[in-house]
């Protein structure tokens, strides 16, 4: 009884929550803050919390779990209908920088809003100009005379609806200073919004929250450079405690896994799209506050600096992948560019500090026109900060640019190979070495490589939807042995199982089918070749066919062939002369005192 307590979860779960308790409670007895540790966060948002940030992972989550139906299964959404497929498809336009691919996929990108979005939510601040939180006496923001912040202080400054309603109506400053504005509205109208802007510029069907993500790492990465390179440790805390909480006792083993590349599953030009135009946003702000005057509400009197900013960008891409450039060369092949990616992302990097840290005085100070109203006097009163935000401009339209000509064309809607499966517009058939039509969309040849490939797997196609995907791999598939393939649209879901069955001959490659499973039914999609085994007996040839919904044994012998179904366990067939005995997962041929092995069962390394 005692050992089963220890061993269980919750009871690592106490431990651990009880020394980090402890941990907290020497350092806050070492510090002692009164205070000091909320003062500056209750100084620039509402209550020292990030609303703006958290009612957007609300409004994140919301679209999984209802949208893509993870409600009905948090492990396995719908996903193919969500993706950036086409602006010929809206509906996809509009949710694929909303939607997640899995329940992995959205807890990485949302607790790394959490950390990247306070921090640009702190820089941006619920309080324009920001506002004094006295030490000593703080009764107006919540906090006692000491300086501490009581459970009632807090409740006493919660606000009402009256206080709401006449701060919405005040005329003597402009709605966007409104604190409850800035933080209910101005940010998570914004994020969200940005989302579907960012994926209007996508290059491929990609899908997830991470662009904005990247956003906001950039916006923070501008105002505070070193903080937000320190913060990424802090996303991985975060992870970390996620996981400890939701399984505090993990037993595991060594087992085989299957994918493409790391790198090759990363949405680089939507991330670096997200990054450009956070540092835009963050340095537009910063130069926008210097020209009012006001100072710098954010507590910074300096300038940043180049060499700041320059490193902050360059460690967190590289710690980001954005230097992953490579080409897809076709049936999970792939080529990457690490040199000229990584250089790529140096020349971002210091455009980004030119833009941030490029200094206000023109570069030619003698032909300067103090100010000009004519295109040739702007250009000779052009200072390093102009050039810079020029230069980042630019950057974030080459970047975007290619994602918009994919777009605006139609996929091919040539019939599927095989006989599909219909449901609800959808296709879903398997194939091999067929043109894979959505690479090849757009015909594009360059140093020696071309848009124009093929592909293996199954294929799930709409054509009202403009979609055309392989959904599972040939690899991924043989791998596993089955896959789910869920099909759908906002709301509903239709899932069809599609599992490769097959023999693999002695002493040669295996003889595969591949059938679909809905409600029930199954139905056989694709038949590989027939193999032939390697042993011969007797001057007799024997062949392992796949059929449909089945094997067949083939033997060859003086130019006759006899044909007859793989037996099932325990039973035999003779043909030519040679008894086939089935025996659990292997085939023998049996012929006077000769007995071997003609064929085993595929075996699927990750399901054993």
């Amino acid at each position: 009884m005692v050992a089963e307590a220890l061993s269980s979860g919750v009871a690592h779960l106490v431990a651990g929550g009880a020394l980090v308790v402890a941990a907290l409670a020497v350092v806050y007895r070492t510090d002692r803050p009164s205070g000091a540790w909320t003062r500056a966060l209750r100084s620039r948002l509402l209550l020292g919390v990030p609303w703006g940030t958290l009612v957007t992972v609300a409004a994140v989550i919301a679209v999984y779990l209802f949208v893509q139906s993870g409600l009905e299964n948090p492990n396995r959404p719908v996903v193919i209908p969500f993706r950036s497929w086409s602006y010929l498809y809206p509906e996809g336009m509009f949710w694929a920088g909303l939607a997640h691919s899995s329940r992995s996929h959205i807890t990485g990108n949302l607790l790394s809003t959490l950390v990247a979005g306070g921090l640009a939510e702190y820089a941006f601040g619920h309080f324009p100009d920001g506002r004094g939180v006295d030490e000593a006496s703080e009764t107006e923001d919540g906090a006692t005379r000491s300086g501490r912040l009581t459970l009632a202080a807090a409740r006493e400054s919660l606000p009402t609806l009256a206080a709401i309603r006449d701060g919405l109506a005040a005329g003597d400053r402009p709605l966007a200073a409104n604190p409850y504005v800035r933080a209910f509205v101005v940010v998570p109208g914004s994020l969200l919004s940005f989302a579907v802007l960012s994926s209007l510029f996508a290059l491929g069907p990609v899908i997830g929250f991470s662009g904005v993500v990247f956003a906001l790492w950039g916006f923070a990465l501008v105002f505070y450079p070193l903080s937000t390179v320190a913060a990424l440790t802090g996303a991985t805390l975060v992870n970390v405690t996620y996981e400890t909480l939701r399984n505090p006792v993990v037993v595991a083993e060594a087992s085989g896994s299957y994918g493409a590349p790391s790198w090759a599953n990363i949405a680089v030009q939507s991330h670096a799209i997200g990054l450009i135009a956070g540092v835009l946003a963050a340095g537009w702000l910063i130069r926008y506050r210097r020209r009012r005057g006001a100072g710098d509400p954010t507590g910074r009197r300096s300038r940043t600096a180049g060499l700041a900013v320059f490193g902050a960008v360059l460690l967190f891409g590289a710690s980001r992948r954005l230097w992953a450039i490579y080409w897809y060369l076709g049936n999970e092949r792939y080529e990457l560019y690490r040199a000229v990616g990584l250089g790529l992302l140096a020349a971002l990097a210091a455009i980004a500090a030119l833009a941030v840290a490029g200094r206000d005085e023109p570069i030619r100070s003698a032909v300067a026109v103090p100010e000009p109203d004519t295109i040739r006097g702007s250009v000779r009163s052009v200072t390093p900060g102009a050039v810079g935000f020029l230069l980042l401009v630019s950057a974030l339209a080459v970047v975007a640019g290619p994602g918009i000509g994919p777009n605006l064309v139609a996929v091919d809607d040539d019939e599927l190979p095989g006989d599909p499966i219909e449901i609800d517009g959808y296709q879903v058939t398997y194939a091999e070495n067929v043109e894979d039509r959505l690479v090849s969309v757009v015909d594009v040849e360059a140093f020696g490589r071309s848009t124009s490939v093929n592909t293996s797997g199954v294929i799930v196609a709409n054509a009202d939807r403009e979609i055309w995907t392989t959904a599972v791999s040939k690899g991924n598939l043989a791998f596993w042995g089955y896959r789910a393939v869920d099909v759908g649209g906002t709301g509903w879901r239709e899932t069809v199982w599609v599992q490769r069955v097959g023999w693999v001959a002695t002493n040669a490659g295996p003889a595969y089918r591949v059938d679909a499973v809905r409600n029930d039914t199954r139905e056989t999609l694709f038949v590989s070749d027939p193999v032939q085994a390697g042993p011969r007996i007797d001057g007799r040839n024997v062949t392992v066919a796949p059929v449909a919904g089945g094997f067949e044994l083939r033997v060859d012998a003086d130019g006759d062939r006899e044909v007859a179904a793989l037996p099932a366990t325990n039973e035999s067939v003779t043909l030519e002369g040679i008894e086939f005995v089935r025996q659990s997962d292997a085939v023998f041929a049996e012929r006077g005192e000769t007995r071997v092995r003609i064929a085993t069962r595929e075996r699927y390394e990750g399901r054993q």
